[in-house]
């Protein structure tokens, strides 16, 4: 009798410290990290059998009146999962334009049907790459359609010869973008990459800075290395302020994800990443015929980013505005941010 409720109380005391685990682990962010992810995304894709990227779309029709408009479903009904991504043609801007017919002016999107639960704003950073960008709003548009957003992507470019800064660009894009809108999530986004499943949700982390891009193609569809940050991410306003932002100070060698990283960290913070099985990414390549390329090299660091990232960010950005454009599938934001300084 006594062993039996010895076993009794350890059995109950077993369910209590169980619970008391599981609730921790919603209370961490779990919920939003794992099971969402469970429910929400299939846990194995077929990608020998994927799908046209403008499937379903044919099914949103505009609400007759906007008052009786319900929000819009937590996961979408319409998403297919695996994509067929080719860049053997390029697309011309009014093809794209015409199979987007919701897409507004500034390549504003929110759904016809339904009120849109999520609000995400696409900074890509640009400089002379159009027949990437063509490509690229080809494949986003419609997926990003199928997720039921509110979005605008927006284009930030770089004027003059001078070396390529992606991070200070998105810098300026991130503060651009938030006059227009108080997005829920900053997706910053290069123009190389296209998403190869859509229920990779361009939505954030509520806790942390997520990473989007944890399979391309030029990898083997594995990470480079273990802390790597770059592609495709997504940061709340919040996360992005509390980093300071990206560095301003980085200057054509693609440096600046590992910089990113560690800021995250030092920001207090961490960083969760997509399922590689969802997370897949093409890279725009107009020699297809090349698989296989060369191991990737992880460039060298000359920056001290625990001694630099709360004096190098959003709070010393300095940038001059040139122009700011809608055109039918994208704002344009044009912007002289210097050069090298010559110490660099």
């Amino acid at each position: 009798m006594f062993v039996s409720r010895m076993e009794n109380h350890c059995f109950l005391l077993f369910v209590f410290v169980f619970q008391a685990i599981f609730i921790l682990i919603l209370y961490r962010g779990g919920s939003s990290n794992v099971f969402r992810g469970f429910l929400e995304s299939p846990q194995v894709a077929d990608y020998s059998k994927p799908h046209d990227v403008y499937t379903n779309l044919s099914l949103f029709t505009r609400a007759p009146n906007e008052d009786t408009m319900s929000y819009c479903s937590v996961q979408s009904p319409v998403l297919v999962g695996p994509l067929t991504i080719t860049f053997r043609v390029l697309p011309s801007e009014r093809m794209i334009m015409e199979k987007n017919p919701f897409v507004r002016s500034g390549g504003h999107y929110r759904p016809p049907h339904c009120f849109a639960r999520y609000k995400s704003a696409i900074l890509v950073a640009y400089r002379n790459q159009e027949k990437y960008l063509r490509h690229l709003l080809y494949y986003i548009h419609p997926f990003l359609q199928r997720q039921q957003l509110s979005y605008t992507i927006y284009l930030i470019q770089q004027v003059g010869t001078g070396s390529f800064n992606r991070a200070k660009l998105l810098n300026v894009g991130v503060r651009e973008a938030m006059k227009d809108e108080e997005w829920d999530c900053l997706v910053l986004h290069d123009i190389d990459l296209v998403p190869e499943n859509d229920y990779n949700l361009y939505i954030c982390d509520e806790y942390y800075p997520k990473h989007m891009a944890s399979a391309m193609d030029k990898f083997q569809y594995t990470l480079p290395y273990k802390s790597f940050f770059g592609g495709v991410s997504a940061l709340t306003p919040e996360h992005y302020m509390k980093m300071n932002g990206f560095p301003n100070t980085y200057w054509g060698d693609g440096g600046e994800n590992d910089d990113i990283a560690t800021r995250i960290h030092l920001a207090g913070m961490k960083i969760v990443r997509t399922s590689p099985n969802l997370g897949r990414y093409r890279v725009i390549d107009y020699n297809e015929a090349t698989e296989i390329q060369e191991p990737w090299r992880r460039p060298p660091s000359r920056h001290n980013t625990r001694k630099t990232w709360k004096a190098d960010g959003m709070n010393t950005l300095q940038f001059r505005l040139l122009s700011r454009t809608k055109h039918p599938l994208y704002t344009k934001i044009t912007v002289d941010i210097g050069y090298v300084p010559p110490s660099s």
